[in-house]
């Protein structure tokens, strides 16, 4: 890469999102793979963790780009990969114009000495909508080729604005990555089921009231495993290759159900009648409303064309098969007060499932 130095941009906004949960794995991954990488991540890492993962941190605003001048690019004028993990809602579009300027300032002063960017953008794989359930003869994955079908406006805001990236073809080339739900460590929503499961059991529950189908299909991949997807890309060989798919969705190589991710939540913390599936009104307010998008929002998402053009295999445990060590992990992480974990938290009650 064009510089011998992992330089990180830490952006801090206003509102933590869980995508800069994403982030904050993959820089610790990528510099440990001596990846340069832009990070526009929206999780405000301290700086000493930065260092302790052995990179540079830049720290700055979307609003107020002036450090980009000042402290960006005195450490270098050359980025071969730009990262954006950016989550913004209900505004996706307005922040789309601050990361695009940001993006675009760093692709001109690269393209100006001889390099242009990759640039991998973030989205969701719930641009796609839902699939069938488990266990029925039609359900099939979801693929880059599935038609878009955003459940809500503020995803579909962000799917529709996201593939206005193609149009800087001439600066940077772009792909749109849409990733499932992610676990481990801090957790992101899974943290929020083992809150729930945590709640019930304290409450005395025998049994894990939850809304949907046990046959609910929750396809999710370790933090990790996510992360390392990113780096295949930006590491890969044949950068045309991988600029000409324009999109590739991450998931591990299996899904769960409801039944099975739910029921090995009930055991884990003791709830001794195991897990029983009811209609949302049937819940009351200690079920978070975001959570619903967890375990009764059914899709199956496919990753065959990462997984062939690149050789990822996504290799950790499955939230099911290994859900003491997770729920060890979440608990020390929010001991420590985890800035995501508390982010996660809130937006869980303010969404609406």
């Amino acid at each position: 890469f064009s510089v011998p130095l992992d330089v990180l941009i830490d952006i801090g906004l206003d509102v933590l999102r869980p995508a800069g949960y994403v982030m904050d794995h993959l820089a610790q991954i990528a510099t440990r793979a001596l990846l340069h990488l832009g990070h526009d991540g929206p999780y405000r890492r301290p700086a000493d963790d930065l260092i302790l993962a052995e990179a540079i941190p830049i720290i700055g605003t979307l609003e107020d780009q002036s450090w980009v001048e000042k402290h960006l690019f005195p450490q270098t004028t050359k980025l071969d990969v730009i990262v954006n993990c950016v989550e913004s809602f209900p505004d996706y579009e307005g922040r789309y114009t601050q990361l695009i300027d940001l993006v675009l300032k760093i692709a001109d002063k690269s393209n100006a000495e001889g390099v242009k960017p990759l640039v991998l953008w973030s989205s969701g794989c719930k641009d796609y909508g839902q699939t069938l359930l488990h266990g029925d003869p039609d359900l099939a994955p979801h693929t880059e080729d599935s038609p878009i079908n955003a459940p809500a406006k503020p995803i579909l805001d962000r799917t529709k604005t996201s593939m206005r990236i193609f149009a800087h073809g001439d600066a940077f080339d772009g792909v749109i990555l849409r990733p499932t739900s992610v676990y481990g460590y801090s957790n992101s929503y899974y943290g929020g089921l083992m809150d729930y499961a945590a709640d019930q059991a304290a409450k005395g529950h025998k049994t894990l009231r939850v809304p949907g189908q046990a046959n609910t299909v929750m396809h999710a991949a370790h933090v990790d495993d996510c992360a390392e997807a990113y780096v295949a890309l930006a590491q890969h060989a044949d950068r045309q290759a991988v600029a000409g798919a324009k999109y590739f969705n991450i998931s591990a190589h299996r899904y769960e159900t409801a039944g099975e991710v739910c029921g090995a939540l009930a055991a884990e913390y003791g709830l001794v009648d195991g897990v029983e599936f009811v209609a949302a009104d049937q819940l009351d307010d200690s079920f978070p409303s975001g959570l619903h998008f967890a375990c009764a929002f059914s899709q199956w998402v496919g990753s065959e064309s990462i997984r062939r053009l690149t050789g990822w295999r996504d290799t950790r445990p499955l939230f099911s098969e290994d859900m003491g060590v997770y729920r060890r992990a979440y608990e020390a992480e929010a001991e420590k007060g985890h800035e995501n974990i508390v982010s996660t938290r809130q937006r869980l009650r303010e969404l609406k499932g």
